[in-house]
């Protein structure tokens, strides 16, 4: 403590305040009070002490300096307090909702509570992943646009879902169960269960406890009244004690037992009227186009929407059912305005204040549309792989893949959904793609409305059934008749300025086909080819000429087109490197003028001024800069999509006067130009060339001809070989379009996101498929038609199979598996060469078949077609009593006995014998004899024919028809069992293993049935037809139940065997349930086993985010070609470990019965851009890109662009796995690939 004469304070100042330095205790610390005086004194022994502060203490201690922290010393370091354990916590949960209310029940006049009865609850405890109600609540904020793939989608409308009413008929029915009967002794899942046997089984199968032991000793009560309520009444309301069975009726006084065997079979035989057939539904409603709608604005007086022009009759009719919220199927002729129907729905969805989802099969036609329904609504808004622009408007522009995807995840999106439009339908024959269409359209839940949009095809109405049928509402077809631009169709055969005018019209616009337009280019190519000849000796060519014949064709043909005022043209040519050699072959043309030029450059300049200054001096760039600005454009799949993008904005604006295109500028983009020209008319379709399809060609030349500015569209086919044949081109133009077809088919994606979720099966998927509809259309007529056959079946009488007709059933089972053996034989012979080479003529064969049974014939002539067969025979029969067949009275229902089973009981006439000609079908051959008469045909038949006629019927026939038919009487009389017959095996040389052991089984049965007893019994007649009455309606009932199962879907083994591969692959378990990889493999959009297996093998995780992008390339990479040599090592062995794991899961395929061989499966993956896609995450320049791979530039971008997207679903994944490390490297990787010209913004959505 400091002494206070040591003090030494500063000399007092009037301006110093007053301050006095105080001591704090022992701590050494001071403090100035604001007290008057000098401090001149401290306490006597200091302030009391004050603890430090714990957080300063802790970091200094061990934050700031942590040397002094023992490392090795554990003695004091960890301290641990023994609590009191209480396992009782473990299972404190938070209480299940109630599910459940008591309800008082009161008297209607004093109220008074008679009693209480409870009440189900809706909606309690529903989640996003317990419920797929549109009344669960909304999921968190951040998941409402794509939802998450771990919640359950929503109910798919037109799909039972089960109500409170059936959950409570459920529980009463439970309540009703026979504990004796039809009950599971082993729960499943359970390896012991519980014998439910009557008391007299004392000894219970091992494992099993006896449930009549445990219940002995339980008075259960109510036995002693049933019992006096049995003996009191004992005849029951069912009347089960004393009704007798149907046979023990006593039997009626006949003189025979021949009588009495009639009677009972003419009993036996009656049978009850067949069901009136249920009332035909409909679904789909065609609606007349061509009847106009006059108080249309009596109707709707105030219409969603206005447009500046009067809507067509077919638009108005779709308005008007739009308006009753209807569904409708509008199958419209191109440019006949088929978007009007969905510019109203947006409209009426926005008055409405809902949402409606415009979809398309094209991400270039989402962008399109996204501008012009901007430019007319505002609120609208864009999602596809990579752009997401206003998710919040109240119209969705979007490709349907990602509609699929927010259906699966449960987006809440979908609750305010009033329509979803569907534009260009008819891409559902896609082979690859148009399976989505098919899932989206099952999956919609039941309170959205469907517009359709399509092309015409033929089937729409069968189409329009099935998407009724499918969500039980009806849809309303509205078709076009005729164009609006009416077509005129041309074959141009010039190839000079000589002969530009050489256009002769093959088509016009009334759809009249003119042969001399297409005789007069016939002669006119045969005089240029003979000329050609003259001069240089040479012959017609057949093929096409070289890019310079290609240049002379052009030249002429567009001089003459501008001379008539006919551009801007499209000139449709099926492949990509013709369109730019025909483009850049055309140096010396230019269509356009100084004003149009500057405009041109103007609207590049300021287009590609969002590119970096590399970019912009791309080759590619620089020659469509070049081309456009004399007016010409190419458009495919290799060009830049900000280049395709420029060259369809300028072609719109009418800058671009001639287009060299692909077939895919005519799917869906909306540039109709004033000429359409085909270079070819045949195409190659993957595998091989063939001509264009009627619907192809249709789809391709509705682009000629903008509506209000011409008043024909113009269609020209190039010749420059030979004049295609008149038959060809009558089928392409005047031949009805492609039928929409389903192409549905199993994927791991969708089997993984039904099986997560309990409610819905994958086979409920596949029942209403486009692709199951025609076998399930009738499935309400199948359920009455077998509600009546049970009720038949419970009305019919049992048969006797007592004493000797003990054996019955067999000697029926026996014949029905012999006649379908022989059948089954037959049928191989008749489909076998050597089976066919012996029905000659003159061969004797038995034929049966509707008019004739076990008839001999001998063949007379035998056609020479050999797709279908006819055999012109002659065949023996009796003389018709009656002309009319109606009045021979009914056949009796034969009673098969051994005789009639076993060989051929051949048919004798029983008066004259006479004689017929028929074309007998393979089928109707039921066997072939060794016999061969030598027949004179031709006489016999024309004898024949002639008999025929009313002037010659009384005739006797010829020498030659007499000696045949008396051969064949003679050898009918002397084998009344049939004669030898040609045997399958030694004769005809059939190896195969079915008719070995179908001739087998047929001698074995054929003993069986001469053994058989039954037939001896007087009684055997009347009692087979019972059981055949009986067992006819079984199997009925049996094909019907197979029809109405499971069991007859077409792809259900198809979806047995992926369910095996991924629970060999462990994404499910035994039970079905979707484990964690198959959660993973959810979040895919494709490849999804492949990606799960390298995500799960860690192949992925060791390496760097640019080379992770690139291992990926060749997942998404659609050009074949090799990898190279330039490869770092860690890519190769990349590869190598890819194509490994693809291998296995090819492998496992095989094993569990896909028909995908393993070298199919491995060759879906291209590793072609590896090295493009390295250097370009590695930052290459695109410019020096390029040089790497030939691949076109536009296929690169779309690889990249796929990469990406791939990407982001792996980060997704990884965070669902818990991997934040690959996570991470995903994210890293999609941002490398994501800039420059690969992922310049579009210009529709600027």
């Amino acid at each position: 403590m400091m002494d206070t004469e040591r003090l030494v304070l500063p000399p007092p100042d009037p301006l110093d305040l007053p301050l006095r330095a105080v001591e704090l205790g022992c701590t050494g610390r001071w403090e100035l009070l604001n007290l008057p005086g000098a401090p001149e004194s401290t306490l006597p022994h200091g302030l009391p002490p004050c603890a430090p502060d714990l957080q300063q203490e802790a970091e200094q201690l061990f934050l700031s300096s942590p040397a002094w922290l023992p490392l090795h010393g554990v003695e004091h370091s960890a301290r641990k307090w023994q609590r009191k354990t209480d396992p009782w916590s473990l299972l404190a949960v938070l209480g299940a909702p109630v599910a459940s209310d008591l309800q008082a029940q009161r008297h209607p006049t004093t109220g008074q509570i008679l009693g209480y009865k409870e009440v189900l609850l809706e909606n309690t405890n529903l989640s996003a992943t317990t419920s797929l109600s549109l009344r669960r609540p909304p999921g968190p904020a951040s998941q409402s646009l794509w939802g998450n793939p771990t919640q359950y989608p929503f109910w798919p409308g037109g799909m039972d879902e089960p109500t409170l009413t059936d959950l409570s008929t459920w529980e009463e029915a439970e309540e009703e169960i026979d504990f004796e009967k039809d009950l599971l002794t082993v729960p499943p899942g359970f390896k012991k269960g519980m014998d439910f046997a009557p008391k007299d089984h004392l000894t219970p199968a091992p494992g099993l406890l006896s449930l009549s032991c445990l219940l002995e000793p339980l008075d259960l009560g109510g036995g002693d009244e049933d019992e006096n309520e049995a003996v009191g009444q004992p005849e029951g309301p069912r009347g089960h004690a004393v009704s007798a069975s149907p046979c023990s009726a006593p039997l009626a006084r006949a003189s025979s037992l021949e009588d009495l065997v009639l009677k009972e079979a003419s009993t036996a035989v009656s049978t009850p009227e067949a069901p009136k057939p249920l009332p035909q539904e409909q679904w789909a409603i065609p609606v007349d186009a061509t009847s106009p709608v006059g108080d249309f604005y009596r109707l709707i007086p105030q219409p969603a929407f206005q447009w500046a022009f009067e809507p067509d009759v077919f638009q108005k009719q779709a308005i008007l059912h739009l308006e009753r919220h209807d569904s409708v199927f509008v199958a419209a002729h191109t440019s006949a305005g088929k978007t009007v129907v969905a510019e109203y729905a947006i409209a009426l969805a926005q008055k409405h204040m809902t949402r409606t989802i415009y979809t398309s099969p094209i991400k270039a036609l989402s962008n399109q549309k996204f501008r012009d329904f901007r430019n007319t609504f505002g609120d609208v808004g864009l999602l596809t792989g990579d752009v997401q622009l206003h998710p919040e408007a109240s119209c969705l522009i979007m490709t349907t893949e990602i509609l699929r995807s927010m259906l699966y995840s449960g987006s809440d999106v979908i609750r305010d959904l009033e329509w979803v439009i569907f534009d260009e339908v008819h891409y559902i024959n896609d082979a690859e793609r148009g399976v989505v269409w098919e899932e989206v359209l099952i999956m919609l839940p039941d309170h959205v409305s469907i517009i359709l949009l399509s092309a015409t095809v033929p089937n729409a109405l069968e189409f329009a059934d099935w998407i009724g049928r499918l969500k039980r509402r009806q849809i309303y077809v509205i078709s076009t008749v005729t164009r609006p631009v009416p077509l005129e169709h041309y074959l141009f055969t010039g190839n000079s300025p000589k002969t530009q005018g050489e256009l002769f019209l093959l088509l016009d616009s009334r759809g009249a086909f003119h042969t001399k337009g297409y005789y007069a280019a016939v002669e006119a190519k045969k005089e240029r080819m003979s000329k050609h000849a003259q001069t240089f000796g040479a012959k017609q060519p057949t093929h096409q000429g070289g890019p310079a014949q290609d240049r002379g064709v052009y030249l002429s043909l567009l001089a003459s087109l501008r001379t008539r005022a006919q551009l801007p043209v499209v000139v449709f040519t099926f492949s990509r490197g013709r369109c730019d050699e025909q483009a850049s072959g055309l140096t010396s043309l230019d269509l356009t003028t100084s004003s149009e030029k500057s405009e041109i450059h103007l609207f590049l300049q300021r287009c590609l001024a969002r590119l970096r200054g590399s970019d912009r001096q791309l080759p590619q760039v620089l020659h469509m800069s070049e081309l456009l600005h004399r007016g010409l454009g190419v458009h495919h799949s290799g060009i830049l999509p900000i280049l395709k993008e420029i060259v369809e904005m300028l072609f719109s604006r009418g800058l671009v006067k001639v287009l060299f295109a692909t077939e895919t500028f005519a799917m869906g983009v909306n540039m109709p130009a004033r000429t359409v020209v085909f270079d070819s008319m045949r195409k190659h379709d993957g595998s091989t060339f063939r001509d264009l399809l009627p619907g192809e060609y249709v789809q391709m030349a509705g682009r000629a001809g903008r509506r209000g500015l011409d008043p024909t569209g113009t269609v020209i086919l190039l010749c420059k070989g030979r004049v295609p044949e008149m038959a060809d081109l009558h089928r392409m133009m005047m031949g009805k379009p492609s039928q929409l077809q389903s192409q549905f088919r199993l994927t791991y994606t969708m089997i993984l996101n039904l099986l997560r979720v309990d409610a819905l099966r994958v086979e409920d998927m596949m029942k209403r498929s486009f692709s199951e509809f025609p076998s399930r259309k009738d499935s309400k007529a199948h359920e009455q038609a077998l509600a009546e056959l049970t009720k038949r079946l419970g009305a019919l009488e049992e048969p006797d199979v007592t004493g000797q007709l003990l054996d019955l059933p067999e000697y029926y089972s026996w014949g029905e598996e012999l006649t379908e053996t022989q059948h089954m034989i037959q049928r191989h012979i008749m489909e076998s060469v050597n089976g066919l080479k012996s029905l000659s003529a003159g061969r004797v064969v038995v034929v049966k078949n509707q008019e004739h049974h076990n008839a001999l014939g001998v063949i007379l002539q035998v056609s020479s077609n050999s797709t279908s067969r006819v055999f012109t025979t002659l065949v023996l029969c009796d003389k018709p009593l009656s002309k009319d067949p109606q009045d021979r009275g009914p056949a009796t229902p034969e009673v098969p006995y051994p005789d009639d089973l076993v060989g051929f009981k051949l048919f004798l006439p029983e008066g004259r014998c006479d004689h017929t000609v028929i074309k007998l079908q393979p089928g109707d051959v039921a066997a072939i004899t060794t016999k061969v008469l030598r027949v004179n045909g031709e006489k016999i038949l024309e004898d024949f024919s002639k008999r025929q006629q009313p002037k010659f019927k009384k005739d006797p026939p010829l020498a030659a028809v007499t000696t045949a038919v008396q051969e064949l009487l003679r050898l009918a009389q002397a084998h009344p069992a049939g004669p030898p017959t040609l045997d399958p095996v030694n004769d005809l040389q059939l190896k195969d293993m079915s008719v070995v052991e179908g001739g087998l089984r047929a001698r074995k049965l054929e003993e069986l049935i001469r053994g058989a007893q039954c037939v001896h019994s007087p009684r055997f007649p009347a009692q087979y037809l019972k059981l055949r009455e009986r067992r006819q309606i079984q199997k009925e009932m049996e094909r019907l139940r197979f029809l109405l199962s499971d069991q007859s879907l077409l792809l259900l083994p198809e979806y047995h065997q992926r369910v095996e591969v991924l629970r060999t692959l462990g994404y499910v378990d035994e039970a079905g349930t979707v484990k964690l990889a198959g959660r993973v493999a959810c979040a895919m959009s494709s490849h999804e086993l492949l990606l799960t297996e390298l995500m799960f093998d860690n192949a992925l995780s060791t390496l760097r985010p640019e080379e992770i992008a690139a291992l990926l390339s060749g997942l998404v990479c659609q050009s074949p070609g090799d990898a190279g040599d330039q490869l770092p090592n860690t890519l190769k062995q990349g590869i190598e470990r890819v194509r490994a794991v693809a291998k296995r899961i090819g492998e496992v395929q095989v094993a569990c019965g896909l028909n995908q061989t393993v070298e199919e499966f491995v060759g879906e993956l291209n590793f072609g851009l590896v090295e493009v896609v390295y250097e370009w995450a590695r930052g290459m320049p695109f410019s020096e890109l390029a040089g790497l791979s030939g691949t076109p530039e536009g296929l690169i971008v779309r690889c990249i662009q796929r990469l990406a997207e791939m990407c982001r679903s792996l980060r997704g994944a990884a965070r669902l796995v818990g991997e934040p490390v690959l996570g991470a490297k995903m994210e890293t990787a999609a941002t490398l690939l994501r800039r420059d010209i690969v992922f310049a913004a579009s210009l529709y959505t600027q």
